[in-house]
């Protein structure tokens, strides 16, 4: 299976966070799934980490680093991902997530989020 993750669940699953569940741990270990990052993730966390953020646990640089040491692949932002954009319904307003969404859904892969708002997409996205 191709789990997309969104930047919170990649930085929980790098530094070991409690708020990722159990669930959400056996898909990503699970030898059947291949895990995927966005290049709007290492954008997201390169933003908020340089304005002090303080939910920005490390730096993007770090960050890719240890999603390259998991073993993790990386999802370019294609043409066709930022056009998906414009025909999502707007359940939800942040730019990085709406990304993410297009992005899974174009693939196809399922995003694992923990956030509400995004979960309401798409049955194909897995709510943690």
């Amino acid at each position: 299976m191709n789990l997309l993750l969104d930047t919170y669940v990649a930085l929980w699953a790098i530094t070991d966070n409690p708020k990722l569940s159990q669930k959400a741990r056996e898909l990503i270990e699970s030898p059947r799934s291949v895990i995927w990052i966005s290049s709007a993730t290492l954008w997201e966390i390169a933003i908020k980490h340089s304005l002090g953020k303080g939910d920005m646990p490390v730096s993007s640089q770090q960050a890719m680093h240890y999603f390259q040491e998991s073993g993790y692949r990386f999802l370019a932002i294609e043409a066709e991902h930022t056009i998906a954009v414009e025909a999502l319904p707007n359940h939800h307003q942040d730019p990085f997530d709406r990304i993410l969404i297009a992005q899974a859904l174009a693939e196809p892969m399922r995003l694992m989020t923990h956030d509400q708002l995004v979960a309401l997409y798409s049955d194909t996205i897995i709510k943690i």
